[in-house]
């Protein structure tokens, strides 16, 4: 108990603030109490903030075990490794490439998952091996079979899953294959986000389960999805709430840098010039990205800043053919845009803002996914109502 010297946090705090929120429900404490997150957090760490994508500077528990144990026991989520392991420094790396989720986005998303007891269950993303523990003293190890990507990591989850008394089925691959070995599953979990919910869990999943996964269009917004797989091979089902997971290394979107838009030419280059009435700040709210990334595909934004807080959005499509820029300033009412390429992000995201704004500015939980052989459809209320795309 010697990380506790300095600090308030607990296992016993935490358990009660979960519970006041409703993440932690009473059929979950037992777990909590029997798999305490301790022993699945490495002792070399980055904390992040709740409610926040910040990364706080690295954590050494032989070093500072008391801001070590002040991470674990705090609502947050807390990053374990940088860029597949390259980065290991102590600030942040490039990309946060797994983690130790906020224990209110795990309990929430277990609570989801509705398992009973002889349910078998697979989880895509072992990361530390928490989840998995969770799952292991709720059904039994035996009906828990988690897969992880990164053999390290595979690895260190395993040693510690064992030396906490639970050995789930642990495979080291591609979370996107599922596990064909042991389907079909009554769920699955996934704690790596999708763009596309791969068609190997549907058919791994037994009609009338329930898939339980982060899903983002590539624009940005991202939210928990659940969804009911039916005989048809088919899965259907809402949104439940904002999320901010790691990508599903299979679905990494490499995006290139603005030079390669511009192709050598100082800006704005070819690009045509006119004035937009919406402020690129009213596009920026993680549930506002969502409805937008819904209608515009294959394009992101980057937020390029400046010294006195004004900054220039940039749109950027994934075929590398098209940009588009819109500068923000504080106390303007006019903001100045500039286009180039075949598609007019702007005017695709302005369009889909407009779409979002004339339906009572949706908040995720009106949205739902409905995923067939054919593709997938995001709809608004109802399935028979889909979301239009903004070029038609």
């Amino acid at each position: 108990m010697a990380e506790q010297h300095g600090t308030d946090a607990s296992p016993e705090r935490l358990a009660s603030a979960l519970m006041e929120k409703g993440a932690l429900s009473s059929d979950w404490l037992p777990a909590f109490r029997r798999a305490p997150r301790d022993l699945f957090v490495p002792d070399v760490i980055w904390p992040g903030t709740a409610g926040g994508n910040r990364q706080m500077r690295r954590v050494v528990r032989s070093e500072n075990p008391g801001a070590w144990w002040q991470a674990v026991y705090t609502d947050a989520p807390i990053t374990t490794q940088w860029d597949d392991g390259a980065y290991t420094g102590p600030d942040k790396g490039k990309i946060p490439t797994s983690s130790n989720s906020m224990p209110t986005m795990v309990f929430s998303m277990l609570d989801a998952l509705s398992v009973n007891e002889g349910h078998q269950v697979l989880e895509i993303g072992t990361g530390t091996g928490w989840n998995a523990a969770l799952l292991c003293h709720r059904i039994g190890a035996e009906n828990v079979f988690t897969v992880e990507v990164d053999g390290e990591t595979a690895r260190d989850a395993r040693k510690r899953l064992n030396a906490a008394g639970f050995d789930p089925v642990s495979i080291i691959g591609d979370g996107a294959q599922g596990y064909a070995e042991g389907a079909p599953y009554d769920r699955i979990i996934a704690t790596a986000s999708t763009g596309s919910v791969p068609r190997q869990w549907i058919t791994q999943t037994k009609p009338g389960g329930i898939i339980v996964c982060p899903w983002g269009p590539t624009y940005g917004g991202e939210a928990i999805v659940r969804l009911t797989v039916e005989a048809h091979g088919s899965a259907s089902g809402k949104f439940l709430g904002s999320s901010a997971f790691m990508r599903l290394r299979d679905q990494r979107i490499e995006r290139k840098h603005v030079r390669e838009y511009l192709k050598g030419k100082p800006w704005p280059a070819d690009g045509i010039e006119s004035t937009t009435t919406l402020s690129p700040d009213d596009v920026g709210d993680w549930h506002v990205m969502f409805a937008i990334g819904v209608q515009v595909s294959n394009a992101f934004p980057w937020m390029e800043t400046y010294k006195d807080g004004s900054y220039t959005l940039w749109l950027r499509d994934t075929a590398v053919t098209s940009w588009a820029t819109a500068d923000f300033e504080k106390d303007r009412t006019e903001f100045e845009v500039v286009q180039s390429g075949p598609r007019k992000l702007w005017d695709e995201v302005e369009a889909a803002f407009r779409w979002w704004d004339g339906q009572d500015r949706p908040d995720f939980d009106r949205f739902g996914l409905t995923v067939s052989p054919e593709g997938e459809t995001v709809w608004l209320d109802d399935p028979g109502n889909p979301v239009p795309s903004v070029l038609g």
